[in-house]
């Protein structure tokens, strides 16, 4: 069994929906990952010990998402030396703006990469742990360039296909 290379944490069990974007992605692409739950309010103590944990199990980066005031990925980053990958969820009357904010202002020293808010944001972090584990990982690299590859495809033929359909953009008829 290959080592769990990426940990990806949240706040809690209804980030979970979220969240779910990232480890898509990683399965797709082969990556061993885990999930947890652990809270940097609620259980400051064992957010620490799963992180030192995690790390001796071989983990190389982390991907934490968490809404309303959004301090995960801010402590994981504080108690590791791994790469962090922040997600903001839009779990609070202020629609993920508050967690956008908090995963996004770090104090200098203690770097997170912050990405969009919600399911795209899970989405984009995967492919973020994805490429930075194929900088030492010429397989991972490969499936990464082919996959980039493949969204470029993807929007050329439905640019193909509409224009075909005669949906072409036109201005407009003064």
């Amino acid at each position: 069994m290959k080592k769990t290379l990426v940990s990806i944490v949240m706040g809690s069990e209804s980030d979970l929906i979220v969240m779910e974007q990232a480890a898509k992605v990683l399965k797709e692409f082969g990556v061993p990952h885990e999930m947890a739950i652990t809270s940097a309010h609620r259980s400051p103590d064992w957010t620490r010990r799963y992180i030192s944990e995690a790390e001796k199990k071989g983990v190389e980066i982390f991907i934490a998402g968490a809404g309303g005031a959004a301090h995960l990925a801010g402590t994981v980053a504080a108690h590791s030396t791994r790469p962090v990958i922040g997600v903001p969820i839009d779990s609070s009357s202020l629609k993920g703006l508050d967690a956008l904010l908090s995963t996004a202002q770090m104090p200098g020293g203690v770097p997170v990469a912050t990405m969009a808010i919600g399911k795209a944001g899970a989405k984009n972090a995967g492919i973020l742990a994805i490429q930075i584990l194929g900088i030492g990982d010429k397989q991972l690299s490969r499936k990464i360039k082919g996959y980039k590859e493949r969204l470029e495809e993807e929007v050329e033929a439905n640019a193909r296909r509409i224009q075909r359909a005669g949906r072409q953009n036109r201005p407009a008829a003064s």
